[in-house]
């Protein structure tokens, strides 16, 4: 075998998917204000007692962060890896949840229905959260 014939048999190098350190960063930070929101929920919600203001007010700030971080990692997301199909969908998909939870928590305390809707879709948030850093630092 010649040394043409080795080289165009050899594997061809995987294509290297877009990496960007600003994306990990901010969902990074985004998925640790998710997990402060349990901490932070846990400090106020207390079976058969009052909610305590304070902690709800810092929960909700907490969300509004959240959406933030997760709304700036979208767009660099759109600019920096709209080539990564996975993270720009689970991108977009972290926002409109975390939007979506943010208002489910706003109606709370009209409906006991509420509850059981925005609980469920903190933990998958949560999942979501763990999901797309780790899957932004695969190449």
């Amino acid at each position: 075998m010649t040394d043409t014939q080795q080289s165009t048999t050899a594997a061809a190098p995987a294509a290297v998917r877009p990496r960007s350190t600003l994306f990990s960063a901010l969902i990074g930070l985004a998925a640790l204000a998710v997990l402060l929101q349990g901490l932070w929920a846990g400090l106020f919600i207390h079976e058969g007692r009052k909610y305590d203001d304070s902690w709800v007010e810092v929960h909700a700030r907490g969300a509004d962060v959240a959406i933030a971080l997760a709304l700036v990692a979208t767009i660099v997301a759109i600019v920096k890896l709209r080539s990564r199909l996975d993270i720009l969908v689970g991108s977009i998909a972290f926002t409109v949840l975390l939007v979506l939870e943010a208002f489910l928590g706003g109606l709370i305390g009209d409906s006991p229905a509420v509850t059981a809707v925005h609980f469920p879709l903190a933990m998958a948030l949560m999942g979501l959260a763990v999901w797309l850093p780790l899957r932004a630092t695969r190449r």
